[in-house]
This record gives C-alpha cells, structure tokens and sequence, in this order.
C-alpha cells in the first residue's frame, strides 16, 4: 500500500504530480450563453490546460460598466459585494479608480521582455500604470458608424445625399438636422415630432479625439485643457441636437434606438457587429428589414484621421504564485497569433501581437463566413491602412472627467433644445452660443487654468 500511494504522488519520472489549478474570469465578450472567448476557454481547458492541470472558470459575462462597478465594490469590501474573481477584464478607467493597485498582478514579473516585444506596444502601453504592467491586452477594437441603409436610402433619394457624407462630422451632423426636418414634415400638423439621425453613445471619445485630431490638447497637466477646438467640436453636435437630429435619452450605446427605427445611425464599438437580428421593429408593431452599412467613425474635415483605440484588458488579482502563474499560461495561450486571430475574427476585434496582425489577420479575414463580420473587416481593414489610433492617458480622475463632460453635454443641449421648441423662431446660433457658456461652466472646476 505505502509503495502504491508513493507512485500516485511522484509520477513517472519520480516527479511530484501537478496540482489542479482552478481559475475564475469575468469578462464581456458575448453573453453567457453565446460567447466567443466562452468558446477558446473551453478549447483551453481541454487541451492546454489539461496538460497543465489548469481550469478557467466564467464565473460572469457582463458589460464593462457592470463589471467596473462590480470590482470597485469588492475591492472596497462594500456590502454585498461579490468576491473578486482570480482574472477581470478592465479598461483602464477602472484600475485609476482602484484604491490600492497592489492587489493586481505586475505581469513583468511573468512575462520576460522578449515575450512582451512580440505584443503591439501601443496596446500594451495601456496597461501600464506606474512603471507596472497591469492590464494584459488580449483583443482590442475601434469605433465605426452603424448605418440603417434601408432608411437612409429612401431620406437620400429625396434630399439628394450620399452615403459618402456620413465620412465626417461636418456632413453627419449636416444630415441629422436635415433628417429631423424631413421627418417631422411628414406630419405638417404636429409640430417638433421629427425623429433624430445620429445616436451617440461615446460623447467622450466624440470630443477627446476630435480635439487631438485638430492638433490641439485634449489634456493639459491631468485637466481638460479647453482649448479653441473644444468650440468647434461642441458647436457641431451641439447644433445637430438643438435642431432635433440627435438621440438624447440615455440608451444611446445601446444599439436600442436603431432596432426600433429612432435613429439611422450610431456610433458604436466595431465589437458591436454581433447585435443580432437585422429587422427594424417599429412602435406600431410592424416590421422591415434593416440593410447594415458600415462606415469608419467620422473626422474633421480640417483634421487628422485619427480613430480611438478601445478594447479592455485582463487584469489578475494577487494570490499565489502557482495562480498568478496559471492565469499567465492562459494569457499567453490565448494571445498564441493563430489562436489570437480566431478569438479576435470571432468577436469583432484585432489581436495584440504583431505576428498575428501582420501575417495571420488578413488570412482569417478571408475564412469569415459571417456576412457582418466579412462587411465588419472590410472598414476594420481600411481604418488599419488609413487611419492613426488614440491611445486615451492612465491619468487620474479619467473616468470622474468622462462623466462629467457627458452629462454637462447632455445638461446644455438638452436646455437649449427645450428652449428651441419653446421660442419659436429663436437662432439656433444664438442658442448654441448660450449652450456653449453653460458646458463650459458647469466643467470649470476640471479645466486646466
């Protein structure tokens, strides 16, 4: 007995056996019952980390807002937080937020130099807070525009645009007021019942790309820096929602607007293209199907074509060095450029090494057999060629900023809407001017001096 127990423990080669390792993950790619990285989890518990003796675990497939939240309350050890799991996926306005980052693996101390050079640096660059890697990138997207053709069509046969508009904000915005008043003259006898063009979910990116592509400061020592392309971004979309053409409610990152006919365009993760069914279902209850065309976000006509680089990361909380060892093998697993590119491909993303971005990405490109995902690639592709990513800084009080800007830009175009209604035959001009001074009030206290 005592000599069968010593060969249960040591093996073969009279090594000690592995010990079973089991590690829990939050992310946001898909839904728990129809998601991609599901899918590579379960290729790498059978294959890789069965030889490994490691098993991850999905414990929570939410949105990233749900799972910011979610970390900040467990890392608090607030009431009726939830654990933390062993592995998250994080932007990096969570981690600014962290009280003490301690609690996160610095992944120099699993990665040498030569592995990280094999990543893309810009990607990796956001994970890095003082000096210490704590975001691993694994997939990272963009931001395109979602065009409901089926409407748009018919609005730009009458008014004698073309699609080919919607490539900067100047004719996007000009669009969304011509919208409102296609529509609302539709009904002569109910007054401001037209319907807005644009909803625009990321009024942040909008603003802190628009400014550095016009080769100004978005920032300036940690503070909104306020400079004169601040005006020109807000005047724009601040004109469009005045006028009607805009989507102002609250669900406009959601995708929801554009299911139920309220708007023809949205600004959106390239992540998103997995919204599901294409058909329109009206408030009457009738339907019609929705032809997709998707567009590279808009630019300045006068700047650079300059698109935001988005796309979280995994960060991994401080254990024991058999996990935290454990929770790289699958972070290097799943970075592999062949295994890379199918997660990305699959999810409407682009993979983090160089290897897979140049030799692997184009060929897995051709294999899709999604007709949105092939329509996805095809504008991925060109912003790759044509376009510069903005890294948005780790800097303190980022996420405190993102709000803030939101909701004043929401708080002035929203008055000055109502206000619009209320005064018939007010300027417009005259209203974007007032509704200037009340944004950039109400953001003093966050603009550099």
């Amino acid at each position: 007995m005592c000599v069968f127990l010593a060969a249960a423990v040591t093996g073969c080669g009279g090594e000690k056996a592995k010990e079973h390792i089991t590690l829990t993950i939050w992310h946001v790619y898909g839904d728990q019952s129809d998601s991609p990285l599901n899918a590579f989890i379960d290729e790498f518990n059978s294959k890789a980390g069965k030889e490994q003796g490691i098993n991850v675990v999905v414990t929570s497939v939410a949105s990233t807002n749900n799972i910011h939240h979610a970390v900040l309350s467990a890392a608090r050890g607030e009431p009726g937080a939830p654990a933390l799991p062993d592995m998250f996926i994080s932007y990096p306005k969570t981690i600014a937020a962290l009280d003490d980052k301690n609690i996160l693996v610095d992944y120099h101390e699993y990665f040498t130099e030569n592995e990280l050079s094999a990543y893309i640096r810009p990607f990796l660059n956001e994970g890095y807070f003082d000096n210490k890697l704590l975001i691993f990138p694994i997939a990272k997207s963009t931001e395109v525009l979602y065009v409901n053709n089926t409407i748009f069509k018919r609005f730009a046969a009458e008014n004698g645009l073309d699609i080919s508009a919607l490539s900067t904000w100047e004719g996007l915005f000009d669009a969304a007021g011509k919208y409102y008043e296609w529509t609302d003259a539709k009904t002569p006898g109910i007054p401001f019942d037209g319907k807005a063009f644009l909803a625009h979910g990321y009024p942040f990116h909008y603003f802190q790309v628009g400014v550095e592509s016009l080769s100004e400061p978005f920032f300036k020592d940690g503070k909104l820096s306020f400079t004169d392309a601040y005006e020109t971004a807000f005047r724009l979309i601040a004109g469009a929602g005045i006028k009607g053409g805009l989507w102002l409610d609250s669900d406009a990152a959601t995708g929801g607007p554009m299911r139920t006919g309220e708007v023809v365009c949205a600004l959106g993760s390239s992540a998103g293209f997995r919204i599901g069914p294409r058909e329109v279902i009206y408030q009457d209850n009738t339907t019609e199907e929705m032809e997709v065309v998707l567009l590279p976000c808009p630019v300045f006509r006068d700047g650079q074509k300059l698109v935001v680089q988005r796309g979280a990361g995994v960060c991994t909380i401080r254990s024991t060095p058999e996990k935290e060892a454990a929770a790289c093998v699958f972070l290097k697993w799943i970075t592999e450029p062949e295994i890379n590119t199918n997660f990305v491909t699959s999810a409407g993303y682009l993979p983090v090494t160089e290897e897979a971005r140049d030799t692997q990405f184009e060929k897995a490109i051709s294999n899709l057999k999604m007709q949105d995902a092939i329509d996805l690639y095809e504008v991925v592709l060109e912003i790759k060629s044509q376009y510069e990513f903005y890294q948005p800084p780790n800097i303190a009080g980022y996420l405190e900023m993102e709000e803030m800007l939101s909701y004043g830009l929401l708080k002035a175009i929203l008055g000055a809407r109502e206000k619009y209604i209320s005064h018939p035959g007010i300027s417009p001009d005259e209203l974007i001017d007032e509704s200037f001074l009340t944004f950039k009030s109400f953001l003093s206290g966050m603009t550099a001096d």
